[in-house]
């Protein structure tokens, strides 16, 4: 048989296994005790089961193990299920969820995942960077085509919409599409290098999967997704579609709603990790441990894990994001690693010499990085680092 499996955290000094047996079978038969014993016997399979229980006060944990015949395989039938109702009853927080194999196979995972990019980018040895438009809103098709041509140009691997850029008059979807596989066409062309490009993709939820195979036979390179307003049914629906062939970026942008509680919610590496890879998400935004929205470095290696340990899905490439410059490129590389891509758009657009300048700083403290130079060392050589240094510094 198979299961998916849950943790919860809970205020501690409880009678933990009476609070553990009432969610087990609130949330699955419903009652036990009081059943005939034949019925006990035709619903064995359907209860859930209490697998652990740990009272560490102030706070304590408990494992409850739900059969997966109780549930279609999909993730808004399984959220109901295992913290559906259980989300109003008070103090209580999902803080893990597992899925074993069987029922892991069922859900699509990243149709391209960390390998797959590197292959469609012919990047296989260091951190992706990548940069974001800004300052879009009221601006037209020629700032677009400055901005990626400058940003592609710098030297970054992918480029992604803002992700509040949705359709419009001044910058349609569609002419994003086309005019940006132009640019970096032709940047290819002159340079030898393949750059992605993710367009926000946006509208009336029913619309989405239209647009994107739209966008897909237009030319698209990659796809922005802000999945939690959307839901992670409509990204599954996406990333199981063999026509959107391309890979999908989750951005974080509500999860903060569901997750920024100690006490209450869904833990960040549950809805930002497991639950987005297993969804499809190739790559997932995420709040790094240094910038002005920031997450305890803790959480921040959580996400990471979940999306990358091994699993029978590809790994997907954690994006932590936001507040980032060329400075902090010895920190992001050290807690991420290689399987990482480094995001950026004020660290990019603000540099003093421009966006194609500051892209080209954050490739110089890549490089800098893994040669194991320091970046003061490279800033001697290099005038675009030295000049993204002086203005944003270089934290130790």
């Amino acid at each position: 048989m198979s299961f998916v499996t849950a943790t919860y955290l809970v205020p501690g000094g409880l009678d933990l296994h009476k609070k553990a047996e009432g969610i087990a079978l609130g949330l699955t038969v419903g009652s036990w005790t009081d059943l005939p014993a034949l019925e006990q016997a035709q619903l064995k399979k359907h209860k859930g089961e209490v697998i652990a229980t740990n009272d560490g006060t102030p706070k304590a944990t408990i494992t409850i193990r739900y059969p997966a015949v109780n549930f279609t395989p999909d993730i808004p039938a399984i959220l109901t299920t295992i913290f559906g109702k259980l989300s109003l009853d008070g103090e209580i927080k999902l803080v893990d969820i597992a899925f074993d194999d069987a029922l892991a196979k069922q859900f699509p995972g990243p149709q391209f995942g960390v390998d797959g990019i590197r292959e469609l980018i012919g990047v296989h040895d260091r951190p992706l960077v990548m940069s974001i438009f800004k300052g879009m809103i009221g601006k037209g098709l020629d700032e677009f085509e400055t901005q990626l041509d400058a940003q592609a140009r710098g030297g970054v691997d992918l480029v992604k919409d803002d992700e509040i850029l949705f359709d419009n008059p001044l910058t349609p979807f569609e002419e994003r599409v086309k005019r940006g596989k132009h640019i970096l066409d032709k940047v290819e062309q002159e340079t030898g290098r393949r750059v992605l490009y993710a367009v926000n993709l946006s509208g009336r939820t029913f619309e989405l999967r239209d647009k994107a195979r739209k966008a897909v036979k237009l030319g698209a390179s990659a796809l922005l997704f802000n999945v939690f307003a959307y839901g992670l049914d409509t990204l599954q629906a996406l990333a199981e579609d063999p026509e959107i062939n391309v890979p999908i970026m989750a951005h974080p942008a509500v999860s903060g709603a569901l997750t920024a509680s100690p006490d209450y919610g869904i833990a960040n590496s549950v809805l930002l990790g497991k639950l987005l890879r297993i969804a499809g998400a190739d790559l997932v935004l995420f709040p790094s441990p240094y910038g002005s929205v920031a997450l305890p470095k803790e959480e921040t290696d959580a996400i990471a894990l979940a999306l990358t340990e091994p699993t029978v899905h590809r790994a997907a490439y954690p994006v932590p994001s936001a507040g980032i410059h060329p400075g902090l490129v010895p920190h992001l590389v050290r807690d991420f690693g290689e399987i990482s891509v480094i995001n950026a758009g004020g660290g990019i657009h603000g540099h003093p010499d421009g966006s194609a300048a500051g892209a080209t700083a954050f490739r110089q403290a890549v490089d800098a990085v893994l040669d194991d130079t320091s970046l003061e060392d490279a800033a001697l050589q290099k005038a675009e680092l030295a000049a993204a240094i002086k203005l944003w510094g270089h934290p130790l």
